[in-house]
């Protein structure tokens, strides 16, 4: 039997301490007194490092003008989640393992006084025993967290990172430096006598699923819809660790947004001596539980594609669809302290778009479980990438063997966490993993293919874990990176990134990409966001003499707008933040509509960015920073809720 607390119910605090003076906490003194800089504060789990201190005072709304700069000490100290267990829970059973679903991103654990391990991975979950702890009233509890990786931001080496953090946090074009440290998941106390299940993972079919896992006993195995027990079933330890497969089930399809039902089931798996009845008698790793959907996706190709390119019509229950949305970025650089609500205001309004597919970026993080549990209530297919990114300098995967053999992990640990959900749609390498036209490594133009170990390797993983999804090497994938208009009409532009500026109507009369899987366009952010956010005249005036905007170079606008002002400055922020969303709306309308019209010869369109994670004077996301539509998502809206012979 088992028992599974949840750490959250406890009280917290956050300590700082200079670099290594925590150890004392261990009974390893420096030979010196040695105090915390930043003296306990109540906290809570899971949370930022940086939203503690904001509460507390200690730090600035680093969203306000200028003031993450204030914030980026944070990096420089080490950072202490303590709490205390009640000895009652540990005396409950010899078997103690702590599960951190998500720590960002090292550092150790300790208990008791003792230092029990080091962590080092903010992509994966983590187990810790905490051992055979002598009997007491109570056991400290602490999880320290070391300094984080200098440098892992939009401009580097992407051949060269060995680092498992996420990497936006460093600044990308759409956020400043925020480098989130802390308890970013569920952190849950197990004990028992050691009879539990063991990696499991439900990998759905179109018409069942089969179950993988380790037990020392006999499970049952139930699925359930709503009351109602569609499947009773007892499976040994032997077919579980081989795949205990269940097909021929009575259960009706999982469909995207605006396409049919979002059908879902609830499967529970546990050990036969402690699954008493539907709703289970034991907790922690006695029995295991989740949502489940099913769904047959095909990919064919594309009506009047070039021989031997990939397949880019996704047929969903054998209904071909066009794969329209947006992609996904985290929510905020804390992401740590997002709420269950930030998640739903967000993948509802693209619900309410018209939107069937999110692609997950790969320059973040495995998103938490609620989002896929709301993805698979409003229909949103999910492209899920690994945790790679092209870096400006360089953009090739790494292929350092040490790196790949870390890398290895992280994806079956994506896998095994995320596949049962009935809106996962594919798995991808990365995000705009490339080379040069001619083969180099460094340049641009040429997407990896599996040819390359890491990409490699994914696929073989991808193949053995979940065999019914797609594998993309990378996103954009194929001949060419991006599509140049001198090369339309040549057969080399698949799936295909940009533009990220406005194109004329001309480039898209004459596009022949088969999907685009990121187009993009800048457009401001509401007034109500800037008065919130900037101090009167700070935005003003909107060119790179301005600090805020030097912040976010990519996205000035200054010269569109004199273009099409003869010349001058804006008025006013209102008279600027009124053509700069205009200009947004209706470049990205046109590209949307000329590629869903050419369907089926294209094959979905999904925009770059969807939300703001920061409160951006401008940048290309088209809900704002609390989650609502600018006039770009309105526009786009129109289009998603249209068919393509009427567009």
């Amino acid at each position: 039997m088992s028992t599974l607390h949840d750490l959250a119910s406890l009280p917290w605090t956050l300590t700082g301490y200079a670099p290594d003076t925590w150890r004392d906490l261990t009974g390893t003194a420096l030979g010196a007194p040695s105090l915390p800089e930043i003296a306990p504060m109540p906290a809570r789990i899971p949370a930022s490092v940086q939203q503690i201190l904001r509460e507390h005072g200690v730090i600035p709304d680093w969203n306000r003008g200028l003031a993450s700069r204030d914030a980026e000490w944070i990096e420089h100290r080490t950072w202490v989640f303590s709490t205390t267990i009640p000895g009652a829970w540990l005396a409950a059973g010899p078997v103690r393992r702590l599960h951190c679903a998500g720590l960002d991103a090292a550092g150790w654990v300790c208990c008791h006084g003792r230092l029990i391990a080091r962590f080092e991975n903010g992509f994966t979950e983590h187990t810790f025993d905490l051992g055979a702890l002598p009997p007491a009233e109570s056991y400290a509890l602490q999880i320290v967290f070391d300094l984080p990786p200098r440098w892992l931001g939009q401009f580097n080496h992407t051949s060269q990172l060995k680092d498992w953090k996420a990497r936006f946090n460093y600044t990308w074009d759409w956020q400043p430096r925020v480098v989130q440290i802390g308890i970013w998941d569920r952190v849950t106390l197990e004990i028992g006598d050691g009879r539990r299940l063991e990696g499991m993972r439900c990998a759905p079919a179109a018409d069942g699923f089969t179950l993988y896992g380790k037990t020392p006993d006999e499970v049952t195995v139930r699925l359930h819809d709503g009351d109602r027990c569609l499947l009773d079933a007892t499976v040994t330890p032997a077919q579980l660790a081989a795949g205990a497969t269940f097909d021929r089930l009575p259960i009706e399809p999982w469909w995207p947004n605006r396409c049919g039902a979002q059908k879902t089931y609830r499967l529970t798996v546990g050990l036969c001596h402690a699954l008493r009845d539907k709703a289970g008698a034991a907790g922690g790793g006695a029995r295991w539980e989740c949502n489940v959907g099913f769904k047959q996706v095909q990919w064919t190709p594309n009506a009047g594609a070039p021989a031997g390119a990939d397949p880019w019509i996704c047929q969903v229950n054998g209904q071909a669809i066009f794969l329209q949305g947006v992609n996904w970025t985290p929510i905020r650089p804390n992401y740590a302290d997002v709420t269950a609500a930030d998640y739903e205001t967000r993948i509802k309004a693209y619900a309410e778009m018209g939107c069937n597919v999110l692609r997950v970026w790969g320059g973040a993080f495995l998103e938490k479980e609620i989002f896929y549990d709301l993805c698979d209530r409003y229909g949103l297919l999910v492209w899920q990438e690994f945790p790679f990114s092209s870096s400006g300098l360089d953009n090739w995967p790494p292929e350092d063997p040490m790196v790949i053999a870390g890398a290895q992990p992280i994806v079956r640990s994506y896998i095994a966490r995320r596949q049962h959900h009935a809106c996962l749609l594919c798995w991808c390498g990365g995000n705009e993993l490339q080379g040069a036209p001619d083969g180099g490594k460094i340049g641009i133009g040429l997407p990896v293919t599996t040819a390359h170990p890491l990409i490699a390797m994914m696929a073989a993983e991808v193949a053995a874990m979940d065999p019914h999804r797609r594998f993309l090497p990378t996103s954009a994938s194929g001949p060419r990176f991006n599509a140049d208009e001198k090369e339309f009409g040549l057969g080399v532009n698949w799936d295909v990134h940009g533009p990220w500026w406005p194109a004329a109507q001309s480039y898209w009369d004459g596009d022949d990409s088969l999907f685009r899987s990121e187009v993009g366009a800048a457009g401001a952010s509401p007034l109500d966001v800037l008065a919130e956010f900037y101090e009167a005249g700070l935005l003003l005036p909107i060119d790179e003499s301005n600090p805020v905007w030097r912040r976010f170079g990519f996205w000035i606008q200054a010269k569109e707008f004199a273009a099409a002002h003869d010349g001058r400055a804006p008025r006013d922020l209102a008279e600027w933040v009124t053509w700069s969303q205009r200009y947004q709306a209706e470049a990205l309308a046109r590209a949307a509509r000329a590629c869903k019209r050419r369907f089926p010869r294209c094959g979905g369109f999904i925009v770059w960015m969807g939300h703001d994670p920061f409160p951006c004077p401008a940048n290309t996301a088209v809900l704002d920073y609390h989650g609502r539509m600018k006039p770009a998502a309105a526009a786009l809206q129109e289009i998603f809720l249209s068919e393509p012979q009427d567009l």
